[in-house]
């Protein structure tokens, strides 16, 4: 018997934040007690075609009698109305990383189409669950979602060996995530290539494929900012090579404009690496301010003054790496974020 159904497009292997948290709390559950079964939905989301809201619509119809059902949000906000009734007379519950249409650089025509059709979806479900309370209190306000639906199930942590501090040679950077406009890596660039004069270096790891122009704009000021032998654009890695990288790591930055939680943001602390991170979103929430250097979103001159000294100096590492890793104990697990989805599972009703 299966108690539940969670339904997630695409490929759940893609390195995203996102899919990361679907296979995290896919796995807790698969040591019971509730009965999750994946569904697998049309890759096409959230801008499904036709054909893949058909192919959605049937297979909502063929759930198992008395299963509650679980939409990632990456689906679910693109979904009409029609396709969410599909599912009948059961527990039906939203899962929200980060609005559909508060992602960057999408026409605003089309950024006003996906918050609408968001807002509508949202009205259907009985419970949401929201991965941060920024984003539960942006539900509330801009959507118009009772207080009362929203359940906030943080992402969890894996524990981590701390990364040592490093006290000499090159400075090496990671930022984290797909290369697309809400991540910011261009304006990172920017703020790098006015500390020429120090010793690092920066990789990028994150799709290169999600967003072809917005990669090759971001190859572009690489090139342009004579930056070529000093910032690599590797795509997309697996865990085990995410791993590694952070083991050479010296600080971990994201310039993102909005983050629905910062995954990587917390694996970093987990490890004790020093931060610089942009407060766009649930990211100012997630990374406590002795943990991080702080810059408001898109302000390449605060992000190139918060480099500078984790850059040049060796105490400010040490100390940044000692407040990182006294907050990564204090993270919650990812078995804490898959009870808090069941109990909302459990709790859900038609």
């Amino acid at each position: 018997m299966t108690d539940a159904v969670f339904a997630i497009p695409g490929d759940l292997a893609t390195p995203t934040g996102g899919y990361a948290y679907a296979r995290h709390v896919l796995a807790e559950w698969s040591a019971g007690p509730l009965r999750v079964t994946h569904l697998p939905l049309p890759g096409s989301f959230p801008e499904p075609s036709a054909e893949d809201l058909a192919v959605t619509e049937a297979a909502f119809a063929r759930l198992p009698a008395g299963a509650a059902l679980l939409v990632d949000g990456l689906a679910y906000g693109a979904l009409p109305a029609p396709v969410i009734r599909a599912a009948g007379e059961r527990p039906l519950v939203a899962l929200v990383h980060h609005p559909l249409g508060l992602e960057a650089g999408l026409a605003p025509a089309r950024a006003e189409a996906l918050v609408a059709s968001e807002r509508a979806a949202l009205a259907l479900a009985h419970r949401i669950v929201a991965t941060s309370p920024f984003t539960r209190a942006l539900l509330m306000r801009d959507f118009g979602v009772a207080a009362q639906a929203i359940v906030v199930a943080e992402p969890g942590t894996a524990p981590a060996a701390r990364v040592p501090v490093r006290t000499t040679g090159t400075v090496s950077l990671l930022s984290v995530g797909t290369v697309i406009p809400r991540k910011a890596h261009h304006l990172l660039v920017e703020a790098l290539a006015g500390l020429g004069n120090l010793d690092w270096r920066l990789t990028i790891a994150g799709a290169l494929d999600r967003d072809p122009a917005c990669a090759a704009a971001l190859r572009r000021t690489v090139a342009e900012r004579a930056l070529g032998e000093r910032v690599r654009l590797i795509g997309a890695v697996t865990r085990a090579e995410l791993d590694r990288l952070y083991t050479e790591t010296d600080v971990l930055v994201s310039a993102s404009l909005f983050e629905g939680y910062g995954m990587a943001l917390t694996e970093g602390l987990a490890r004790g690496l020093p931060l610089v991170a942009s407060t766009g979103g649930a990211a100012a929430d997630t990374v406590p301010d002795a943990a991080a250097a702080k810059v408001p979103p898109g302000d390449v001159g605060a992000l190139r003054t918060a480099l500078h000294p984790l850059i040049a100096d060796p105490r400010a590492r040490r100390a940044a790496a000692d407040a990182s890793w006294a907050a990564g104990r204090r993270l919650p697990r990812w078995a804490d974020t898959a009870q808090t989805i069941a109990r909302c599972l459990r709790e859900a009703r038609p």
